[in-house]
């Protein structure tokens, strides 16, 4: 069904195009082009094969360019770009942090400040994900860290097993969107926009999205209590938790400190954040080669996984402007007789509804390089724009019936059950993120109040 909207959107747009003489492309090629876009996506394959073959395909049907003698340069640019070497470097500070037991630790210690609270341990599902988003800039990476820490915490206790596991997919959603999100470094390399800017500007939606999150929880902690006796907390746990939380506020400083201090770039902060990592899990006595070498080994597979994906894109991507379809896509939303919002509404809720069927990482690659330049000739903000897109990914990697972090999560699960306890338990989450969203779109200044101009 979305398939076919979209398709018919396409046409409208490129019919009504033609008319006012804006369109770059006869209507026949965008329509072949939209139509092979919705088969490759649609077949299962692999995102990065589909990518490469969607983009060769085009250029091969569309092009009387010889675009193959231009495509090795287009695939180094991106590969040797020096601010992408961040993205392996926080993936393998995640990967160490998680199997030298500091996110139990964090856990733990936060369990001891937010269990009293209407809601109880739902709260720290949400409060531990946002403190190691800060520390890991992946959303798949928080989800499976802190739900293999804070699933057992829920056996034999008096929890809705959906608001757990709905409460650790949102919480598990903020990995990208808390600074040092990876999502940030890919858009910033895409449009030639400042990674440390954006990571400023999303300190603030950060906050506003967990605050309605920690809502959420309220609500439901109210109207079901669990009607557990909970000891008082003693001034040792008290303590205890403070020294538990100090390796991770280190980290945070280290990281996120020397970014927005203008000391270090994402990338120098990244590796500095690796060394710390390895310091703290040799204090713990945990820094083994077996460590290392996981840790070396899941960073590789994940790190070759997004690079196919980045590479088979910037094909894409440069096959596409050749064309000049974002140019045409652009021209067309010049003449539409809509305000600059009501077509920001159209992008928004086009990102929703592609967020249904594909992967968060893979909506980015595809549709940034069309829809930005349309973003930019409505006069928004690209730095604001950037949150929002990494905003709506979040959404879409806890939107059923695709959504990558439901599907950790409920891989994870200590007792079956079916898929649908993740989709309704994450559903009210979802809701409220959309109405974050909302928010930005009426009150842009929220995530630029902060960024220095």
């Amino acid at each position: 069904m979305i398939a076919i909207i979209f398709l018919l959107v396409m046409l409208g747009l490129a019919i009504f195009a033609a008319s006012q003489g804006a369109a770059a492309l006869p209507i026949g090629e965008i329509m072949m082009l939209v139509g092979l876009f919705l088969v490759f996506f649609g077949s299962g394959v692999y995102i990065s094969v589909v990518l490469g073959a969607l983009a060769l395909l085009s250029g091969f049907m569309f092009s009387d360019r010889p675009f193959w003698l231009f495509l090795g340069q287009v695939i180094w640019a991106p590969s040797s770009s020096f601010v992408l070497v961040a993205v392996p470097l926080f993936l393998l500070m995640g990967e160490i942090l998680l199997r030298s037991g500091l996110s139990e630790q964090l856990y733990r210690a936060l369990n001891v400040w937010m269990r009293r609270w209407p809601g109880g341990l739902l709260h720290t599902n949400i409060a531990a994900c946002a403190v190691f988003s800060a520390i890991s800039g992946s959303s798949v990476a928080t989800a499976a860290t802190m739900g293999s820490v804070a699933l057992p915490y829920f056996e034999k206790k008096a929890y809705s097993q959906r608001m757990v596991l709905g409460s650790l997919a949102a919480g598990g959603a903020l990995g990208n969107l808390i600074p040092p999100g990876i999502t940030f470094i890919v858009y910033g390399l895409m449009t030639e926009t400042s990674v440390g800017k954006m990571y400023i500007a999303a300190i603030v939606p950060s906050v506003l999205v967990c605050a309605l999150f920690f809502v959420v929880i309220v609500i439901h902690g109210l109207r079901t209590p669990t009607n557990e006796t909970l000891p008082p907390i003693t001034a040792q746990e008290r303590w205890r938790s403070i020294i538990d939380l100090m390796p991770t506020a280190l980290l945070i400083l280290i990281v996120l400190g020397t970014i927005y201090g203008g000391i270090a770039t994402p990338t120098e902060a990244a590796a500095l954040g690796v060394v710390a990592s390895l310091v703290f899990a040799f204090i713990a006595r945990k820094l083994s080669f077996k460590l290392l070498n996981e840790s070396a080994e899941a960073t590789a597979r994940n790190t070759s996984m997004l690079g196919l994906i980045l590479f088979g894109a910037y094909m894409l991507n440069f096959i596409m402007t050749q064309l000049r379809v974002p140019q045409s896509l652009a021209e067309i939303v010049s003449v539409l007789p809509l305000p600059a919002w009501a077509i920001m509404l159209v992008i928004i809720g086009f990102y929703l509804a592609l967020g249904t069927f594909m992967e968060g990482f893979s909506m980015i690659i595809t549709t940034i390089p069309v829809v930005f330049p349309v973003v930019k000739s409505l006069g928004y903000d690209p730095i604001w724009f950037g949150v929002i897109v990494t905003m709506l990914i979040e959404i879409a990697m806890i939107s059923p019936p695709d959504g990558t972090v439901m599907y950790v999560l409920q891989g994870m699960r200590r007792t079956p059950g079916p898929i649908t306890d993740v989709f309704s338990g994450v559903m009210p989450f979802v809701g409220v993120y959309m109405l974050a969203v909302l928010i930005l779109l009426l009150f842009p200044g929220l995530a630029l109040v902060l960024v220095p101009r």
